[in-house]
């Protein structure tokens, strides 16, 4: 039953975005008990990597990428997931961890006596408020039991990751 009705269920990503449209990245680890599709990450657990995408304005979850070995850093999952692909040339918003990826990322400094300008560290600022909204999307998406320790197999991992983001989107839209 499950497996007939979680595909149905699942988001579909879009295909277009607006002109302006501002997007935000970022990947959270899903502990996993399935080791065909997951690798011990940072916190000693089975997990696997999945790389969300999310409308900045609306906070709608709008790409949920395929789900890779927990222990993938965000720039290998960003490419390997098919989120880059699905979101093209939108301007999207990442963290410091996507360097080299041609995302929007805050400023760094060149050395550690190094300070940054005034503007840069406004902009750095509103970087992070910004993305914060992404976090606060995985902390909601997280509530759910099945993202906490998922038993699913193969692509049940996938599924119930779709799933949840689009019963976000249908809390979020009313």
């Amino acid at each position: 039953m499950i497996s007939h009705l979680g595909p149905r269920l699942a988001l579909k990503p879009r295909k277009r975005f607006a002109k302006d449209a501002v997007l935000i990245v970022d990947g959270t680890l899903v502990p996993t008990r399935d080791h065909k599709v997951a690798e011990q990450s940072k916190n000693y657990r089975y997990s696997t990597n999945h790389q969300v995408v999310i409308d900045a304005d609306t906070r709608l979850i709008v790409v949920v990428g395929r789900p890779l070995p927990g222990n993938r850093n965000g720039c290998r999952a960003w490419a390997e997931s098919g989120a880059e692909v699905a979101v093209g040339n939108t301007t999207t918003i990442a963290d410091g961890g996507y360097r080299g990826t041609g995302l929007v990322i805050p400023h760094r400094r060149r050395s550690k006596d190094e300070e940054l300008p005034d503007w840069k560290q406004a902009h750095n600022k509103s970087h992070k408020q910004v993305r914060a909204r992404v976090e606060h999307v995985f902390a909601r998406m997280k509530c759910w039991k099945i993202l906490r320790d998922c038993r699913l197999r193969g692509n049940g991992v996938h599924h119930a990751m779709s799933g949840i983001a689009r019963m976000h989107n249908l809390m979020l839209a009313g």
